[in-house]
């Protein structure tokens, strides 16, 4: 299987693969699938705000370039995750994608 990616979680959204989205952010945020169907519900609700777009889109940069605390307020905003789950998906994040 190819290295997934957050566009990979965005387009399984716009496509309405629901099952494809979770999938994908299980192994992204290393959340569990009951996690990840809810932040990608959280996801699905927002992503219609122009608004919301442009911090979706900024997933990638602060990935790889931002702080744990600023990758952990996006992945909330993004994803709705409580402390739990941010820690979590901060520690996975920082695993896929190591801190320069």
């Amino acid at each position: 299987m190819a290295d997934l990616t957050f566009r990979d979680f965005a387009f399984a959204v716009m496509q309405g693969n629901v099952a494809s989205a979770v999938t994908t952010l299980e192994v992204l945020l290393g959340l569990s699938a009951p996690q990840a169907a809810g932040a990608t519900e959280h996801f699905r609700a927002r992503v219609a705000d122009p608004a919301f777009m442009p911090k979706a889109m900024s997933l990638r940069t602060v990935v790889t370039s931002g702080t744990d605390e600023q990758i952990g307020d996006l992945l909330v905003e993004c994803f709705g995750l409580d402390a739990t789950a941010r820690a979590t998906a901060v520690a996975a994040v920082r695993t896929r994608y190591p801190a320069a």
